[in-house]
């Protein structure tokens, strides 16, 4: 046979070996067509004869690639599985993370110079998750030292931090609510938007998907500092701070306030819960923050809204009225737009004889003297909002209050909603034409009773009369007395 004959007979055979093999190719993904778990099935097989091969590298050479990576890659590289988990927390690595971030703010101390002379030792010496969470630290701005210096700047008007919003908003400070059923039951909610102001920070839930009220037992209000990371933020980490816990099925004061659509419940501790009319749905919260120590209360859980009223006065046995004057009160009327009235009042005091009923009212605007009335700019309202429907709230604001001692340290803060209702005939003064209102706020700490007049043709609201009652058991604990 010639060797032309046996070359042709050769390609002959390719030919036809090409032809069937691609005849069985079409015919296999025909069946994987018609039986999609036959294709899938093989698939795994595949991958588990294969493996994956960066797993298979050594763990060296894997810490070697995830060096390359930033922070926030590297972090969410964690939630892998358990050896990348392993290998992205390692302590060298975020130890560099920390020396960079360190090394750009130059702010490296002794400490840091002393560790960098033990070298990997020193390094490795430290507890897991030491350097990330310093890292953590450093990047989000956790210097104790930089923001208390910041907070130490107060408003000579209104006595407060005057750039409390700017260290929040720094810190990346948010808050969210987790609510609890009978059945323990746990749903977390963040928050829609929030709304700063000179004394208090008024927050919105809006979301549509709140459980039934009447299944609910418990509410935990939490402070959350997100650590400003490139990574999805369902993972971003961060720090919580339970703030509050509140009791839902109990007896509370439900503020005499609706429109069509919703009515308000104030549970206590500045958080009000809109309900729907028709049925026992939660429609929005809105919680008032007063920004007394609000930045250490956000983010440390051991600092409570009545631990930050001050430290008690020291006793002073030369002046026999010490207790009974020398306060400072700032308040202040406002809705979620704008503020309706803010005035600051000094050298309030009350006598020893006008102490009656357990209270020791001190008298900030008197209906006597009507150079002291203050008038409200717009009308008395509460916008509310939430994902779907939105509405407003006739006679209704909310109220931030900042009562100072002699030695200017915050007495008494409340920052909570209060509702305006038509006063009785003989409990205001007659020098004024129109209706006459009242507001009126209390709690364990103390009440506050306003009253006030509605000019007609102006359609304008006057401030006449304003008292402040502070319980006399919570002046004698302060100043050492005993009234």
């Amino acid at each position: 046979m010639s060797s032309q004959s046996v070359k042709t007979k050769k390609q002959d055979a390719e030919k036809h070996s090409i032809i069937t093999s691609k005849s069985m190719s079409s015919r296999q993904t025909k069946m994987a067509v018609q039986h999609p778990s036959v294709n899938r099935m093989a698939y795994k097989r595949r991958v588990k004869a294969c493996g994956n091969p960066l797993e298979r590298m050594p763990p060296e050479i894997i810490l070697r690639i995830l060096s390359y990576l930033d922070a926030g890659s590297v972090f969410c590289i964690s939630f892998v599985n358990k050896l990348f988990h392993e290998l992205s927390n390692n302590k060298s690595m975020w130890y560099r993370f920390y020396i960079r971030e360190h090394a750009k703010k130059k702010k490296a101390n002794h400490e840091d110079h002393m560790i960098r002379d033990l070298g990997l030792v020193g390094v490795q010496e430290r507890p897991k998750g030491y350097w990330k969470n310093a890292f953590f630290r450093e990047i989000a701005g956790l210097n104790v030292n930089k923001w208390r210096k910041k907070l130490q700047r107060i408003d000579p008007y209104s006595g407060l931090p005057r750039h409390t919003e700017e260290v929040l908003r720094s810190l990346c400070i948010t808050w969210e609510i987790t609510v609890t059923d009978g059945r323990g039951r746990r749903s977390t909610f963040e928050q829609s938007h929030a709304s700063f102001s000179s004394t208090a920070v008024v927050v919105f839930w809006g979301a549509v998907s709140w459980p039934s009220f009447n299944q609910l037992t418990s509410l935990e209000l939490r402070g959350v500092s997100r650590v400003p990371l490139h990574c999805p933020a369902p993972y971003r980490p961060g720090w919580k701070s339970v703030m509050s816990k509140i009791k839902l099925q109990g007896e509370h004061s439900e503020l005499c306030v609706a429109d069509k659509i919703v009515k308000m419940l104030y549970v206590g501790q500045g958080v009000t819960l809109g309900l729907w009319q028709d049925q026992c749905g939660i429609a929005f919260v809105i919680v008032n923050l007063h920004n007394h120590k609000l930045v250490e209360r956000s983010l440390h859980a051991s600092i409570s809204p009545c631990a930050a009223t001050g430290v008690s006065a020291l006793f002073d046995d030369v002046d026999p009225e010490y207790g009974l004057h020398g306060y400072t009160a700032y308040i202040e009327l406002h809705n979620t737009a704008r503020v309706v009235m803010s005035d600051r009042f000094s050298q309030l005091f009350c006598r020893r004889d006008q102490i009656s009923d357990g209270y020791l009212p001190l008298e900030v605007i008197s209906e006597n003297n009507r150079s002291l009335n203050t008038h409200l700019v717009g009308d008395v309202s509460l916008p509310w909002r939430t994902e779907a429907l939105h509405g407003t709230i006739k006679d209704c604001c909310m109220i931030n209050l900042t009562l100072w001692d002699e030695a200017k340290q915050p007495f008494w803060c409340v920052s909570a909603p209060v509702v305006m209702t038509k006063a009785n005939e003989d409990t205001v003064s007659y020098d004024y034409d129109g209706e006459r209102f009242s507001i009126l706020y209390q709690d364990s700490e103390g009440r506050v009773e306003m009253r006030l007049k509605q000019m007609e043709y102006k359609e304008q609201y006057f401030l006449v009369n304003l008292m402040i009652y502070i319980p006399v058991a919570k002046v004698n604990k302060h100043f050492g007395r005993d009234y």
